[in-house]
């Protein structure tokens, strides 16, 4: 069950699964596909815009205590003098909801936090930069009951960093999602190019952006005593992206990360759908859940991953791949079109809130939580009417679709763009 120790094989605790929710759709998402904890932001002080209202936090809390999941606030901007005149109030008011902890990155929020409400957890967040273990001994003797990890550390350095800190301080790390081109996200480039603060959560992500060589279709950049280790700077048809980040990936390897003592895996995007939080969940959740019983991640999971919008995969810093930039484009990779969201089964067909178009003889896929998807042959639909149609085409209009399978409400459905998704084992 979702919040309960549970152990490997080698007498570790299976890590935390913590999912984000920038809304309270991908807030349903993430519990109901097997989220452990899920991640909010507010209106104030949260990296990602616009954040929830004061009752969306309210009905966040409870949404989370109902589905048994800790919930944390994201309060990880980077502070100004107002900010910090702001924050008692808003930690107070915050822990009156009934959050489960706070997530700073100032050292100076911090102190408010612990001065306002010592019972309240404190978690460091990525945005403090830290990467080693004396740093989170400072933090753990200061009171902060979690560190979440600089992206920029290698899984042999989080293992002595495990070794030599307290063993009751918990230790979070990303594992799937967007990655900064700048250290553990701190960039003022799109401050600079659009005046939108990114240490305020207003990124304008100028480093995907397409840029020109000036003229040049080829160059690299050479230092003058390391001739045969040339960064090729690359312009084609469509320009070029050398700032561009590759998406981290590591579900073929969370186990390694288990190993070296991580607390908690945590997947980026709150700014993403709830179908997003849905999939990349539940295909996490099933490697954890493998993990457990000492099994290999299923391959289904595996293939999970590339059923979402993402850029080219990578696993970041952890296992000295090389290579985690995307020259070629700034786009992302789409394999599959989510179309709609189960409400309910009845006479034989299932109640469908649609989301994208899809036609009469079309192929989709029901993800089904904690276990492979299940394919399903449109062969009859109909509207609100009872009339039948052939395409679906009307965003978030009621359909019912024959179907001999019953799946819960919530369940998300996509079709497949060209058949059967290739993947990769990374």
């Amino acid at each position: 069950m979702p919040g309960l120790t549970r152990m490997m094989n080698n007498g570790l605790a299976v890590p935390q699964l913590l999912s984000p929710a920038g809304d309270l759709e991908s807030l349903d998402a993430a519990v109901m596909y097997g989220a452990d904890a899920v991640y909010v932001g507010a209106r104030e002080f949260s990296l990602r815009s616009p954040g929830l209202s004061d009752g969306e936090l309210s009905t966040a809390v409870r949404k989370a205590r109902e589905g048994g999941v800790k919930i944390y606030l994201a309060c990880n901007a980077v502070p100004c003098n107002a900010d910090a005149d702001a924050f008692p109030r808003f930690v107070e008011k915050a822990a009156d909801m009934g959050i489960d902890a706070v997530i700073v990155s100032d050292p100076g929020f911090f102190d408010i936090a612990r001065s306002c409400r010592p019972a309240l957890p404190v978690h460091i967040s990525t945005q403090a930069g830290v990467a080693n273990y004396a740093a989170c001994n400072a933090w753990y003797k200061a009171g902060a009951r979690r560190v979440i990890l600089a992206r920029e550390m290698t899984a042999r350095e989080i293992r002595e960093l495990r070794e030599k800190t307290p063993p009751d301080l918990e230790i979070e790390v990303f594992v799937h999602g967007a990655m900064c081109v700048s250290f553990s996200g701190r960039c003022l480039l799109s401050a600079y190019m659009t005046g939108r603060d990114a240490n305020k959560g207003m990124c304008s992500h100028p480093c995907r952006w397409e840029y020109s060589l000036a003229g040049a279709k080829a160059a690299s950049l050479r230092e003058k005593t390391r001739p045969d280790e040339d960064f090729e700077l690359l312009e084609d048809g469509r320009g070029s992206y050398i700032l561009n980040s590759k998406d981290l990936c590591v579900i073929g390897r969370v186990g390694e990360l288990a190993d070296a003592g991580v607390s908690s895996l945590k997947i980026e995007g709150r700014a993403k759908t709830a179908y997003y939080v849905a999939v990349i969940t539940n295909a996490y959740r099933a490697a954890l859940d493998a993990l457990e019983r000492g099994e290999g991640v299923p391959e289904w999971a595996m293939r999970e991953v590339f059923c979402v919008s993402h850029r080219p995969y990578s696993t970041g810093f952890y296992f000295g791949e090389k290579g985690a930039q995307c020259h070629g484009n700034g786009g992302y990779i789409r394999e599959c079109d989510f179309v709609g969201t189960v409400d309910g089964y009845a006479d034989g067909a299932l109640e469908v809130t649609q989301r994208g178009c899809f036609s009469e003889d079309d192929v989709i896929e029901a993800v089904v939580p904690r276990r492979a998807p299940e394919r399903i042959r449109v062969k009859e639909m109909y509207d609100e009417r009872g009339e039948r149609i052939r395409v679906a085409n009307r965003a978030m209009s009621k359909l019912r679709i024959l179907c001999g399978r019953a799946y819960a409400a919530g369940t998300m459905i996509r079709r497949l763009n060209g058949g059967d998704v290739v993947f990769s084992k990374r």
